[in-house]
C-alpha cells in the first residue's frame, strides 16, 4: 500500500486531501502541530472507515529537526512514503508599514522553510525508492502578490521556486513535484471576512464563487495519480478564474 504525508492535515485543505488520497486508497500520515488540532475532529475516523491505515504524528514542520523525525517515524509505521503534500501554512496579515519582524519571521518559517525541512527528508526517502510525488501548496497570493500579505505573498511565492527546483532535482530519480495555487476557498479565515470584503473579491473571480475545499484536493489527487507520471515542475492555478 502506498503512504501519504499532508502537513498541516487536521483541518481545512489539508483534511480534505487527507480524506482524498484515503479514498484513492492511500494510507494516510496526518500531522499538525499540537494534539488539541485534532480535538472534537473525525478525520481520523473517517479515513479509517474508508479501509485504510492512518496515523497522525504531531509535528511542528518549520522545526528542521522535528520533520527529521516526523519523516523517519512514518517510514518506519509504513515502509514507505509515496507522497507529501507540503500543506501547512499560516497568515498573519498587515500592511508593511505596520507589520513586525516576528510576524514575517513566522510566516516565512512555517510556510516557506517547512517545504524545505520536509522535502528535504521525505525527498531522500523518495529518491532511495526511485519513485514519488511531491505536491506544495503555493497560492494566487504567490503569483500576483495581495495587498496586506507580504508575508504571505513571499512564502508562497518562494514555494513556486522551490517546487521548479525540487522537480529539476528529483526528476531524475522518478520523483515530481508540482504546486497548486488556490484563489479564495471556502474555509474559517474566509468566512470571517467582512460582507463587503467577499462581495469585492466575488467581483474580481470569473466564476462569482469562492471554491470548495474538495476542488483543491481534486487536483492534488490528479497529481498524485499515474495520470499525471510525466507532469514535474508544474504550477495549477485553481481560483475559478481570478487572473483573467
Amino acid at each position: 500500500m502506498a503512504t501519504a504525508i499532508i502537513t498541516g492535515s487536521a483541518r481545512g485543505i489539508g483534511a480534505a486531501i487527507a480524506l482524498r488520497l484515503a479514498k484513492d486508497g492511500y494510507d494516510i500520515a496526518l500531522n499538525d502541530i499540537a494534539e488539541s488540532c485534532f480535538e472534537n475532529n473525525d478525520i481520523m475516523d473517517r479515513i479509517k472507515a474508508l479501509g485504510v491505515k492512518c496515523e497522525k504524528y504531531i509535528a511542528d514542520v518549520s522545526k528542521y529537526d522535528q520533520c527529521e523525525a516526523f519523516v523517519k517515524n512514518v517510514k518506519a509505521d509504513f515502509g514507505s512514503i509515496d507522497v507529501l503534500v507540503n500543506n501547512a501554512g499560516i497568515t498573519r496579515d498587515g500592511l508593511i508599514a505596520r507589520m513586525s519582524e516576528e510576524n514575517y519571521d513566522l510566516v516565512v518559517a512555517v510556510n516557506q522553510k517547512s517545504v524545505f525541512n520536509m522535502t528535504k527528508f521525505a525527498g531522500s526517502v523518495m529518491m532511495k525508492q526511485r519513485s514519488g510525488r511531491i505536491i506544495n501548496l503555493a497560492s494566487v497570493a504567490g503569483l500576483y502578490g495581495n495587498a496586506g500579505q507580504m508575508n504571505y505573498s513571499a512564502t508562497k511565492a518562494a514555494i513556486i521556486g522551490m517546487t521548479k527546483t525540487t522537480a529539476k532535482e528529483l526528476g531524475s530519480r522518478n520523483v515530481t513535484c508540482n504546486a497548486v495555487a488556490p484563489g479564495f476557498i471556502k474555509t474559517a479565515m474566509t468566512d470571517a471576512l467582512p460582507d463587503e470584503a467577499k462581495q469585492a473579491i466575488l467581483g474580481m473571480i470569473a466564476m462569482k464563487r469562492y471554491g470548495e475545499v474538495d476542488e483543491i484536493a481534486g487536483v492534488v489527487s490528479f497529481l498524485a495519480s499515474p495520470d499525471a507520471s510525466y507532469v514535474t515542475g508544474q504550477v495549477i492555478e485553481i481560483s475559478g478564474g481570478l487572473s483573467m
